[in-house]
């Protein structure tokens, strides 16, 4: 069972990490170490060849990792991003983009997640991402 609810997460997004608002990007479902989010199909992400831009794509998936490690230790503001690897696999469509986002393990200081982003409607993979985050020692603030 995830140590954070759907509540949890759009209060901290509301609080704490306003680039996610602004993007737009929702939170679709939420599990232990696992979350979906969607990025929207908008005019300002794209790039020439009207395909979403790469960089929208990272914050994507970093905000997916980051909440899917929240889902195991709960929340931890301090829990930064330490790498971020992305792979370009296929254009994406014209299509909001959904990134399913899981984490691979879990330590006392750091952690590591993986995320696949597609197309809405489509099985085809159009990005795939590895990241590592450090998580901050015990009694450093926290939630």
């Amino acid at each position: 069972m995830s140590k954070i609810s759907i509540n949890d997460v759009l209060q901290l997004v509301e609080e704490q990490l306003p680039f996610a608002a602004e993007h737009g990007f929702t939170l679709e479902s939420l599990g232990r170490g696992r979350a979906t989010v969607r990025a929207p199909y908008l005019s300002k992400f794209l790039r020439p060849g009207d395909t979403i831009a790469g960089p929208v794509m990272m914050g994507l998936a970093d905000y997916g990792i980051y909440v899917a490690l929240l889902s195991e230790i709960g929340i931890v503001p301090l829990a930064v991003t330490t790498n971020l690897n992305i792979n370009f696999l296929s254009r994406p469509g014209p299509h909001d983009l959904i990134a399913e986002a899981r984490m691979i393990k879990t330590g006392k200081r750091l952690a590591v997640g993986e995320v696949e982003i597609f197309s809405e409607g489509s099985d085809t993979l159009v990005a795939h991402v590895t990241a590592t985050y450090s998580i901050p020692p015990l009694g450093s603030e926290q939630k």
